[in-house]
């Protein structure tokens, strides 16, 4: 129950956020509507040199970055971000998480196994059409531990890259001020200013929204791209994936009609695989690529026994504390990052909270306004996730609409819940700085105080049991899952998948750990890096 009401009351702080940033980037850009087309109005087969499977965060720029030598088909099961215009802007963001999940908005809901509320994104574009668009590069420790040789030089290039079209820097709302202020008075030094690295201390991020709150997602990305080349198709469903022995040879798709199309590549082509972290694995144990007894008890066609598929999920728990003020407050989204040792990163959100009387009869005078006190949440993760869970087929659906079954298993290991402590107590110290002392209220008896929403705090902060067992009572998503193909285990240092092909897996199911604050830009970076990779190879 309390990981739900910390949901709701993110959430409801989303509702109402009003984004502010100081240069402006133009209008969406929708130039790359010329190349999208409806499955279906697809031929029943056709042949390219490069299939991406995903049109997400990772799949746009890595199909637009390939598009620019080779004929490239990107597939994406929902629909463009048009469609849906309240995902191209942030005050209107929050519709996405109230609408009803009708198979076609842009975010699918899942719940998984430990019970905890979490969304995948539906939608050309992906997650970066739908979240809160904070922009920060991945910390050093990713790079060096994710079993890929980088090229650094490249690294930095293809963050560029991104950077020039989508990220603004934001102008900090009064309170993102305060909060500023009080990570700098609590000792989250040093005062780094705003940078888009990773960095330790605090620090004011990039964002995906202009000086008018609209989004710059992956989407546009593709207006980079060569349009004779690219070829996006919008409501197509992958099936699964299409083998000739060991070898993958094109993707089996259907339309919004069930009318099923091949795509098929050409000789030296290949496969590459952007349907994140819940879908990527989904799609190689639907294809046949898996552990050979789990795939043949479901009567599945085994083409590689691969027994890491679906395993090593991790999700990045979500510790918080609300609080409300008596008073308004302008709405805020996360523009700045206060990161600890052990990448332990502090964020926060404001937001007012409109309070409607109830009807009095008589009690008040009529026409009787609202009050607006304000609610702020401080929100916090950690990078680097013991803890590792599994990815399954829904046994009773083969289809791949259908959200397969996932556990993550928060906190079974002692070490995150030795993190989440120690957030914990930090939050706890920022609250007792000389700037958050001015939002204290104080009651009939003179006591100055906070209002909290959620479960209390325990009373002794230095009794690691008792904070430990608030963690596992209020764990809830960061939407920072990854994990399912990682590198090492199911695909190697190019992202091939090991024993197949002309195959490959590029997105955060690779992911061992979520890079820094938040993934988006180093998945971002990852398609244009993989995909320029793949141009070196060809070409040599």
């Amino acid at each position: 129950m309390e990981h739900s009401l910390a949901t709701f009351l993110l959430l409801l702080i989303l509702i109402s956020i009003e984004f502010i940033s100081s240069h402006a980037i133009p209008n969406q850009d929708i130039s790359y509507m010329k190349f999208v087309h409806n499955a279906n109005d697809q031929p029943i087969q056709e042949k390219y040199d490069y299939i991406v499977i995903g049109g997400g965060t990772t799949g746009c720029p890595l199909a637009t970055t390939l598009s620019s030598k080779f004929s490239v088909l990107l597939l994406e099961r929902g629909s463009d971000p048009n469609t849906y215009p309240f995902v191209l802007n942030e005050e209107t963001l929050s519709y996405v998480f109230i609408l009803e999940d009708d198979g076609q908005n842009p975010i699918q809901r899942f719940v998984s196994e430990d019970g905890v509320e979490n969304i995948r994104g539906r939608v050309l574009g992906g997650g970066s059409m739908v979240n809160a668009g904070f922009y920060s590069r991945g910390h050093r420790e990713f790079f060096e531990t994710a079993g890929v040789d980088w090229e650094m030089e490249l690294v930095e290039k293809a963050y560029e890259w991104v950077e020039e079209t989508l990220v603004s820097r934001p102008n900090l709302s009064a309170w993102q001020v305060a909060f500023r202020n009080t990570l700098l008075e609590g000792g989250v030094v040093p005062d780094n200013g705003f940078d888009l690295r990773h960095l330790m201390g605090t620090k004011t991020g990039g964002s995906i929204f202009d000086n008018k709150g609209n989004r710059h997602g992956a989407v546009e990305l593709l207006n980079k791209a060569n349009p004779k080349n690219l070829k996006v198709v919008i409501q197509a469903t992958v099936q699964r994936i299409i083998f000739n022995g060991l070898s993958a040879v094109g993707v089996l798709y259907s339309d919004s009609k069930g009318k099923l199309h091949t795509a098929l590549i050409h000789k030296k082509g290949e496969i590459l695989l952007s349907a994140g972290a819940i879908g990527s694995p989904q799609l190689l144990l639907l294809s046949g690529i898996g552990p050979k007894s789990y795939l043949s008890s479901l009567k599945l066609h085994v083409v590689h026994h691969q027994p890491h598929v679906g395993q090593f999920m991790t999700d990045n728990p979500r510790f918080s504390r609300s609080i409300v003020f008596p008073f308004q407050l302008l709405a805020s989204s996360a523009q700045v990052v206060g990161t600890l040792e052990k990448n332990i990163h502090l964020q926060s959100l404001a937001s007012p909270l409109p309070f409607y009387p109830l009807p009095s009869y008589g009690l008040l005078p009529p026409q009787s306004t609202s009050i607006t006190p304000s609610l702020v949440v401080f929100v916090g993760k950690f990078s680097n996730v013991s803890s590792k869970g599994w990815l399954h087929l829904n046994n009773s659906s083969t289809d791949s609409k259908e959200s397969p079954i996932v556990r993550f298993n928060y906190y079974s290991q002692h070490d995150d819940l030795s993190r989440c402590v120690r957030g914990v107590r930090k939050v706890e110290d920022l609250l007792k700085t000389q700037t958050m002392e001015r939002f204290k209220t104080q009651d009939l008896e003179g006591n100055k105080g906070f209002q909290f929403m959620g479960l209390p705090m325990p009373e002794n902060l230095w009794n690691d049991s008792s904070v430990e067992e608030y963690c596992k009572n209020t764990v809830a998503t960061y939407w920072h899952y990854h994990g399912g193909c990682l590198v090492g285990k199911v695909v190697d240092d190019n992202y091939k998948v090991i024993g197949i092909k002309n195959l490959r897996v590029v997105d955060g199911s690779t992911f061992s750990d979520s890079p820094g604050t938040n993934p988006m830009a180093t998945l971002m970076m990852l398609g244009r890096y993989v995909g320029l990779k793949v141009l070196q190879q060809r070409s040599s």
